[in-house]
């Protein structure tokens, strides 16, 4: 299954079993986001990042340099501190 596809069953399954007020306030949080402009600094697929170094789930600091010496590397930004 794609990408695209799971993304899509994710949504379905949003529409299904999160109450519709909940939707409503979900919708009008992100169309508030979308009009202040944030999402023209945010980073894009595709975007060349600067190196980095970052702690990974253990605590252990690694850098981007390190982990494209074994090959591509895939950033997956989570929004939110938990």
């Amino acid at each position: 299954m794609s990408l695209a596809e799971k993304l899509t069953t994710i949504r379905a399954g949003g529409v299904k079993n999160i109450p519709k007020d909940w939707q409503t306030v979900m919708g009008r949080s992100m169309d508030e986001l979308r009009a202040s402009g944030i999402m023209e600094g945010v980073i894009k697929v595709g975007d060349k990042l600067p190196d980095f170094t970052l702690n990974n789930d253990d605590g252990s600091a690694v850098s981007s340099h390190a982990l494209l010496a074994d090959g591509p590397l895939v950033v997956t930004i989570f929004r939110g501190h938990w």
